[in-house]
């Protein structure tokens, strides 16, 4: 604005030069004429003229200067807004001279950096910013001074006044004479964004331990994936078996092809059946061909994690251990079986379970051996629990269901394979629980008699603590704890399935806040989230535990009514408006009001794919803003067509 302000002066300018030419002849005419040997009737109009000119002059003088008093006016205005931008903003803003000078900043920057103003535009940008990143500064420069770019943004490092870093987000542009195009400063917005930088990092630092702790167990990780197309194998997996990393990733099947001649069968049934959910999970020991021809035992564990509305599996992940050794141990000690009695068949299983928990019991199952380990996590030292039944010592429950896991002796004559369990959670005396992992082995001697148990079992508490928060964190938004954005359409893709196969109606509600913009502008970020936070606790309170409710991102958020949708909807979507109307929200003992608007769309058959069901709820809440905010409008239902051509949910939302 100030710009143009500028141009309407130069034109003033040159206008007023033009009145003043016209003013000076309109004067010496008015003087010489009467001089000159005119005749009356002649000299008449002429003076007429002369006395036209002048009024018509003393006019336009009088609007010119009228308008430049407006000009000023307005240049002052729009100066004095931009101090007070400047001044108020949340985040750091800089007026930076071409050779780095600090020209100006504002409280936020100068309190950023722990500076006061005055110490801070007695800098350049080149003495705040860390070393490593002062290229990209330079580089930045150089590219605005040749007029290849007019504005910037990118991440840095600065340097607070006691020396310490801080990440930061700069976003600008260059300021160039609007003559010339000669660029005369900059003007930067930075944003604090060390927090994220550090947050980032933990969850990279918690990822490279977490792979490290695979890669040290010598376990390698598949993941199946149908819509991504088809299976991706960790370093270790591929490695196990010589082959590169990528090498053997995509097609979902090829790893039963190098499965040994005599697993294989056994190992597709196994795969079949935990497919068809007729198993909570899968398990299975096999031979796989290396690379290099030789075969490699493997110990696969998988679980399939995701299914679509018909059952069908969507994505799976699972483990493979190399227990080529293990085999071999087994093999070796198989052979001695035969010439051992049965307390070396109890050692065998014994010096296999070095490392975890271990207790062992004999035939009536009263304890008769118990490791340190065991120890620890049941609470009971061995001299305790050596001769007490196996009840009183070891006490483990489901998980999922909180039964008891029993420990029963197998039949006469059977030699099964160890019974495992990875949802068991063992209980102390004290009551204080431990999530673990539990493999029951019996003792069967050459006879094939009965001779106890060998229990090894190991503590899983931060393992599946970090499963379940991954999980969650997965599917719901941090600020809010509502269904983000990604599972909420997986939800939404899952109804609009089942509508097309057995009918029946849902409603889908778009809501947008109304001047939330305004709380962030004047509150800050903080009060943005928190108000947020209110206004996500009010959503939910006004609507029924089968709703379903998600932040789709900023401050939009979506509702899913499910139970007699078509006639709540129009009251549910009014007690949303009306709660968040009176929240009574405050910041910093400001009082906040905020509305929203809200767009209704039908869920069933024949409404379309998930995205046109969002563009037409937000084409209707779009509406009901431009209706004046604060209200609900229904998307006409002669916009639902089969033939409606999908808009991509990014315009939608």
């Amino acid at each position: 604005m100030t710009g143009l302000n500028w141009k309407r002066l130069r034109v003033d300018r040159h206008a007023a030069q033009g009145l003043l030419a016209v003013g000076v002849l309109a004067v010496a005419l008015s003087i010489l004429l009467p001089r000159l040997e005119f005749g009356a009737d002649a000299l008449k109009p002429a003076l007429q003229i002369s006395v036209a000119i002048t009024a018509a002059m003393l006019f336009l003088s009088a609007l010119f200067i009228h308008r430049l008093v407006d000009d000023r006016r307005q240049i002052a205005e729009s100066e004095q807004r931009f101090r007070r931008a400047m001044e108020d903003s949340a985040i750091g803003v800089a007026i930076v001279g071409l050779d780095g000078r600090i020209l100006q900043a504002n409280p936020a920057f100068a309190a950023m950096l722990g500076y006061s103003r005055a110490e801070i535009e007695a800098l350049t940008f080149f003495q705040i910013t860390h070393p490593e990143d002062l290229q990209i500064g330079r580089e930045t420069m150089i590219s605005l001074k040749e007029g290849k770019i007019d504005s910037f943004h990118f991440e840095k490092r600065y340097l607070k006044k006691d020396g310490t870093p801080v990440w930061s987000q700069l976003a600008g542009s260059v300021i160039r004479d609007e003559e010339t195009g000669k660029p005369l400063y900059l003007v930067s917005q930075i944003e604090d964004i060390d927090a994220r930088k550090q947050a980032e990092a933990r969850i990279a630092e918690a990822e490279t331990r977490w792979n490290f702790a695979l890669t040290s167990a010598g376990q390698g990780v598949w993941s199946l994936d149908i819509h991504k197309g088809g299976t991706t194998y960790s370093e270790t997996w591929v490695n196990m078996l010589g082959y590169a990393d990528g090498e053997l990733d995509g097609d979902p099947d090829r790893w039963l092809t190098m499965i040994h001649p005599d697993d294989r069968e056994r190992v597709a049934e196994a795969d079949r059946a935990h497919l068809a959910d007729e198993t909570p999970f899968f398990e299975a020991e096999f031979r796989m061909q290396h690379k290099d021809g030789h075969w490699v035992w493997i110990l696969d564990r998988g679980k399939a994690i995701e299914r679509d509305a018909e059952g069908r599996l969507v994505r799976a992940i699972g483990s493979l251990t190399d227990i080529t050794q293990r085999k071999e141990a087994e093999a070796r000690l198989m052979v001695s079986a035969a010439m051992l009695a049965d307390e070396k068949e109890r050692l065998r299983v014994t010096l296999q379970s070095i490392g975890d928990a271990v207790i062992c019991t004999d035939a009536a199952n009263r304890v008769t051996f118990m490791n340190p380990v065991a120890e620890k996590l049941t609470g009971i030292t061995a001299g305790e629990a050596l001769g007490k039944v196996l009840g009183h010592v070891y006490w483990a429950v489901d998980e999922e269901t909180g039964q008891r896991i029993g420990l029963t002796r197998p039949l006469a004559g059977d030699r099964s394979h160890s019974d495992q369990n990875t949802r068991a959670v063992l209980v102390r005396r004290d009551d204080t629980r431990c999530s673990i992992r539990q493999v029951v082995s019996p003792i069967m001697n050459d006879r094939s008699e009965f001779c106890g148990l060998v229990i090894v079992f190991q503590d899983f508490t931060d393992a599946r603590a970090l499963q379940r928060q991954l999980a969650y964190a997965a599917a719901h938004d941090a600020l809010t704890g509502l269904a983000n954005r990604s599972s909420f359409i997986r939800t939404m893709e899952d109804l609009v399935d089942q509508c097309r196969l057995s009918g029946g109606e849902h409603q889908f509600m778009f809501v947008d806040l109304d001047h939330f913009k305004a709380v962030n502008d004047t509150g800050g970020h903080a009060a943005g989230d928190a108000l947020l936070k209110r206004v996500a606790d009010a959503i939910r309170d006004v609507l029924g535990p089968e709703d379903i409710v998600a932040r789709l991102g900023g401050d939009e958020f979506a509702v899913i009514l499910k139970a007699g949708a078509l006639a709540r909807a129009p009251i549910a979507a009014r007690s949303i408006i009306d709660a968040i109307r009176n929240l009574n929200f405050n910041w910093d003992g400001r009082p906040h009001s905020i509305g929203a608007s809200i767009g209704l769309a039908p869920i069933r058959a024949g409404c379309g794919e998930v995205d046109e069901i969002i563009a037409r709820a937000d084409a209707a809440c779009y509406a009901a803003k431009a209706a004046g905010r604060g209200c609900v409008s229904a998307a006409p239902e002669d916009d639902i067509s089969d033939e409606t051509a999908p808009t991509p949910l990014a315009a939608a939302s």
